[in-house]
Order: structure tokens, then C-alpha cells, then sequence
């Protein structure tokens, strides 16, 4: 539908500047940082080499052992993870962070490092809530998934509306995935996971966010803004 394709253009276009990427690499403790994560840190893109000693500098005193202690775990298991906490940039302001890791692997399938995201959740009166808003009013049979996937990030990120919708965005836009075909598919994902009393471990949501584009691209559905 076209005017329905404009409107998932304009809800997915322009780079979200509250999210962005990471890569750790195990064998040489080599990270890299995304544009939008160096700025976060303060820097400007393309004047800082990241390194673990940096990584962890920028990190709150309060929960720099929770950090530290994560990344230990990172390096020895090579499983997915997330964590929140707030990290401090080169000017002094305090960001409260969300990154989620999963396994990053080589062109072989070997197991080379973790890769994953930043979501800086600090609270901004920049946030675009006026854009997803009128976005969203003008999609009408795509819009129940997408509120519903909505609500189960703010649930397992402990994140507000806003920066929910941003996630899925950015992923929407990483992987080249409308947002509607992505919702969809972690919509199904996340209620087909089998739990009683207590909730699945966050890595399982985790992965599965970091993972769904491969399933949607290989069940063939199309794919593009």
C-alpha cells in the first residue's frame, strides 16, 4: 500500500541518535564503537579507539564492579547478556545506559567476540514522541503489533514508550527490516516462548532482538522501507 510505505519510510528514516552499536572482539580485546556510541562517551566520531580500559573508565563508580564483573563473565562464557547502568562522558554528564550483547561470529561460523547495542534511556525532553505519535496514528492495521511489541520492550528493558519505539527502529533500520515485519515476528517470537510463574531469562529476549531479522529474511518476506 503506498501511502502506507511512505509512512514506514518516514517512521524509519533519519539515524536514531539514542541508540547505537558496539563489537568486542576476545581474542585481542579489540572493541569498536559506532558513531553514535563514541558521542554518547563524548567523543567526537572518529577521534577515540576504544579500548577495555576506556570502556570501563566512562563507567559510574556505583556500578563499575556490576560492569566489570559482566564483561568477566562475557569473556568466559560467550553468552549473550544485557545490563543497565549509567556510564559518564567526557564532559561530566551522567547517561543511563542499556547495552545488550549477543555471540558475534566470523564469515566461518567460529566464534570471535560479542557485538550489540547502547540505548541511552536518560530521560530527555528531545525525546521523539511527537514523531511516533503522528507516525503511528496513520498506520491502522500494522499498528496493534507494533504497540504490542512496544509494551513488552518497556517491560523487559524497564524502558518508557518513547525510547521502545526507538529500539525497534534503529533495529528496523540496521537490519534493513521494516518496523511492521519486525514486529510482527518478535510479537510471535516472545508469546511462543514457553514459561510458567517467573519470566524467561532477559539473554533469551535478547538474542531473539538481535536475531530476528535472520529468521524473517529466511522465511523469504520482503524486506526494505
Amino acid at each position: 500500500m503506498p501511502e502506507q510505505d511512505s509512512v514506514e519510510q518516514a517512521l524509519t528514516g533519519g539515524q536514531p541518535q539514542r541508540v547505537g552499536w558496539f563489537r568486542f572482539y576476545f581474542a585481542d580485546e579489540r572493541w569498536e564503537w559506532s558513531d553514535e556510541v563514541q558521542v554518547l562517551h563524548g567523543y567526537q566520531p572518529g577521534t577515540v579507539t576504544p579500548t577495555t580500559d576506556l570502556v570501563l573508565s566512562h563507567k559510574h563508580p556505583a556500578d563499575y564492579q556490576q560492569v566489570a564483573a559482566t564483561l568477566d563473565e562475557v569473556r568466559r562464557s560467550h553468552q549473550t547478556f544485557s545490563t543497565r547502568h549509567r556510564i559518564i562522558d567526557t564532559h561530566g554528564d551522567i547517561h543511563e545506559v542499556v547495552v545488550i550483547g549477543d555471540q558475534l561470529k566470523d564469515d566461518s561460523g567460529q566464534l570471535v567476540g560479542t557485538h550489540g547495542f547502547y540505548v541511552d534511556v536518560t530521560p530527555t525532553p528531545e525525546m521523539t514522541k511527537a514523531l511516533v505519535t503522528a507516525a503511528l496514528s496513520e498506520i491502522t492495521e500494522n499498528r496493534a503489533s507494533i504497540e504490542q511489541i512496544k509494551g513488552m520492550l518497556m517491560l523487559i528493558y524497564r524502558v518508557n514508550a518513547d525510547t521502545a519505539f526507538e529500539l525497534l527502529r534503529w533495529r528496523s533500520q540496521e537490519t534493513n527490516v521494516k518496523v511492521r515485519l519486525l514486529a510482527e515476528r518478535l510479537l510471535s517470537e516472545y508469546t511462543e516462548l514457553a514459561y510458567e510463574e517467573l519470566l524467561p531469562p532477559r539473554a533469551t529476549f535478547d538474542h531473539l532482538l538481535l536475531t530476528a531479522h535472520e529468521r524473517i529474511e529466511a522465511d523469504g518476506d520482503t524486506v526494505g522501507r
